[in-house]
């Protein structure tokens, strides 16, 4: 840039002909004014900036060092400073953002767009199950020293852009959360008691970082509507209202409702998901179950000569593996859905297994009984000598068969899931077709042992 040119912009300034500097800096490039502008003083720079029209005041600013960026936000109107900032480039606008305090960061955040405020938190860093991602800018925030009149004209001047005015937070000339206190106080107190008078400082808090999952069970254990999101320094950023954490509730439900019945989630909903992609989520589990059914067929081939002795066994195998399955089956799907309330931690596993041991002893007892009795009832009065003359040693193989293959299904379908979260796999990957896979092979195993004991020597 020519001397004379910075000259002649230096003296239009400086003669207040700024409508003749505004038609001026038009025909500048973008490159030039850059350089132009970080020439000038910090009076003559602000001047300048406010002259150019949004889309080249944008261009210009995201190519001026961050220092007079830092200045031109502490400076300039913050509904042009707003505008300029939904119209940068998202990875120009996130290294501005990461160089300034988080206190200031969160105001900035605020005066984004929707759409580009879920960009800007997203390249931010907070991972995609974080609960930056669900965090809005959008809340009340006092001072301790402020009167409950002062409070309630505040919200009432501002208190429209909020998202929820049932909860109000207190911080401290840093952005520091110091505490949170519901409406309804400052409602019921007298105009001119403090906020300090109000406060506690006992509060519920979130951050950034943690897990969506995490967020859920405290929004469950301290029935709130909304909960204040912070900085590792404790900053307020934001707040996670309540419909954002059903939001993600019914997602993760709809996952593991989808899991357990043998698929992978849909990424859409049903109608909306394509034929190809229907099957491209489907036919993966299936396959696996398939290949795990051969091992259903491996087991009966190696029983094959007792089945060729005793063909009788065969009618039984249906009752005996379906038994098992859905034994297994209902204990997965009751320990995943109280693994993801939070009814018990890891460290429980005992407790559980404790537990499925005495209700699988007593299922398997119930249902070793329906089944005996079948037999023993068919063989007396439906048609007698139908299972030959060995049907009481029948009723018993097959009476033990169920106590211990319902046994196993419960202890399989409560530890398997228990074991994927201890690895820290999603727990709903057990489905309930995969334990069932699981314990016809191993229930094939029981059956055939139980009535080689049972019937050695006689029909073995």
């Amino acid at each position: 840039m020519q001397p004379q040119t910075v000259e002649t912009i230096t003296s239009l300034i400086q003669e207040g002909e700024f409508f003749k500097l505004k038609q001026v800096l038009r025909d500048f490039q973008p490159s030039e004014l850059v350089a132009l502008i970080e020439e000038e003083d910090e009076r003559e720079q602000l001047i300048i900036f406010r002259l150019l029209p949004l889309k080249l005041a944008t261009e210009v600013f995201e190519y001026l060092d961050l220092e007079v960026q830092k200045h031109f936000l502490d400076n300039l109107a913050q509904d042009k400073m707003a505008d300029i900032l939904n119209q940068m480039s998202p990875d120009d606008r996130t290294t501005l953002l990461e160089f300034l305090p988080a206190n200031f960061v969160a105001e900035l955040v605020q005066s984004l767009s929707e759409e580009e405020r879920r960009v800007t938190l997203q390249l931010l860093g907070y991972p995609e199950e974080s609960v930056g991602r669900l965090m809005t800018p959008d809340y009340i925030a006092i001072r301790e020293t402020w009167t409950v009149q002062q409070v309630l004209d505040y919200i009432r001047q501002h208190g429209g852009q909020s998202e929820t005015l049932s909860m109000l937070y207190v911080t401290d000339n840093a952005g520091v959360l110091i505490d949170d206190i519901r409406i309804r106080e400052f409602l019921l107190s007298a105009p001119t008691a403090r906020v300090r008078d109000l406060m506690d400082r006992r509060f519920v808090q979130l951050t950034a970082d943690q897990d969506q999952e995490e967020a859920i069970d405290v929004f469950r254990r301290n029935d709130r509507n909304a909960l204040p999101v912070v900085s590792d320094q404790g900053i307020l950023l934001g707040i996670v209202t309540i419909d954002d954490i059903l939001s993600i509730r019914e997602q993760e439900d709809t996952e593991d409702m989808q899991k357990l019945g043998g698929s992978e989630a849909l990424d859409e909903p049903y109608l909306a998901t394509s034929i190809w992609g229907m099957v491209k989520k489907r036919a993966g589990w299936l396959v696996i179950l398939l290949i795990g059914e051969m091992l259903t067929t491996s087991a009966m081939h190696h029983f094959e000569d007792d089945l060729a002795k005793a063909a009788v066994l065969g009618l039984f195998i249906p009752l005996i593996i379906s038994a098992g399955g859905n034994a297994g089956s209902q204990a997965t799907s009751i320990i995943i859905r109280a693994m993801s309330l939070g009814e018990f931690r890891l460290g429980d596993w005992w407790l559980v297994m404790r537990r499925e041991l005495q209700s699988g002893l007593l299922l398997g007892l119930i249902l070793g009984v329906v089944g005996s009795l079948r037999i023993v009832l068919w063989a007396t009065v439906v048609d007698p000598g139908y299972f030959g003359p060995y049907w009481k040693l029948i009723s018993v193989t097959v009476g033990f068969s169920l106590l211990g293959i319902v046994l196993w299904g419960a202890l399989a379908g409560a530890m398997l899931p228990m074991l994927l979260k201890r690895l820290g796999l999603d727990p709903a990957t057990a489905s309930a077709p995969f334990v069932a896979t699981l314990v016809d092979v191993t229930g094939l195993i029981i059956y055939f042992s139980v009535a080689t004991a049972v019937l050695n020597g006689t029909l073995l």
